[in-house]
């Protein structure tokens, strides 16, 4: 049986920003779907115990208010999410989360902030980690098209329903759904082992890195882009 047709570990975020190093889990979900059993889904609220900018209120509809009144402790849920992904990664489950880079690292430093133990400490190292991300893979084997790839983009491309962008639930599914798709349609994406997978996708993130640093310079622009994947190391996180 190839990995899509097997359990999925789909993992999303949102948070009160773009920087994986200061900014904080707002939501998150987990939802372990596929493998011909039913969906078992899980989602939190968190109070990051800071102010939630407007901007991401205006992203994801979560006030700093809402938040303080009615999410979990910071340290109780990180605890709680990691825990559930570590519990499945060694059972050989793959989290699927589209721009893992993101959602993974951001979890890993609230781990480290709230003296949580980190996903990777709790699996046997970073090269214990299963995971698959349509972000990444999409952008390899389909690397000319046009457009964005946003996860409504990607979505949009695949066939694959998206009714509630933004919210946790809904972007961990959808994810999982590209993935399945993705895995469908490419044979030699089907073929893989997962672990096999997983090392293709470092390579290929730091590719598509690089590729667009290059574009960025052509274009005058002298801007870095991350291509460690899927957990940005503490040395070199941005």
């Amino acid at each position: 049986m190839s990995w899509h047709e097997g359990r999925l570990a789909a993992f999303d975020i949102e948070t009160t920003g773009i920087d994986v190093e200061t900014d904080r889990v707002v939501t998150a979900a987990v939802s372990i779907v596929g493998g011909g059993l039913p969906t078992e889904s899980h989602g939190w609220l968190v109070d990051p115990g800071v102010e939630i900018p407007a901007g991401a209120t205006e992203i994801h509809g979560i006030t700093t208010e809402h938040a303080r009144a009615h999410g979990r402790p910071a340290e109780e849920a990180i605890e709680e999410i990691v825990t559930l992904l570590a519990d499945h990664v060694v059972r050989g489950v793959p989290i699927v989360a589209f721009n893992a880079r993101f959602d993974l690292t951001c979890l890993d430093r609230e781990a480290r902030r709230h003296g949580v133990v980190p996903l990777v400490d709790r699996i046997g190292g970073p090269d214990a980690l299963l995971v698959v991300d349509p972000f990444v893979v999409d952008k390899q084997i389909d690397r000319y098209r046009r457009g964005k790839r946003t996860l409504g983009a990607v979505c949009e491309h695949y066939a694959v329903p998206l009714t509630d962008a933004h919210a946790a639930d809904a972007d961990a599914m959808a994810a999982a759904r590209v993935a399945w798709r993705l895995g469908q349609r490419v044979p030699e994406l089907r073929r893989l082992e997962l672990a096999a997978l997983h090392r293709e996708q470092i390579g290929w993130a730091d590719e598509q890195a690089r590729s667009l640093e290059e574009y960025f310079r052509r274009e005058g622009r002298d801007e870095r882009i991350e291509g460690a994947w899927p957990i940005v190391p503490l040395a070199v996180a941005a």
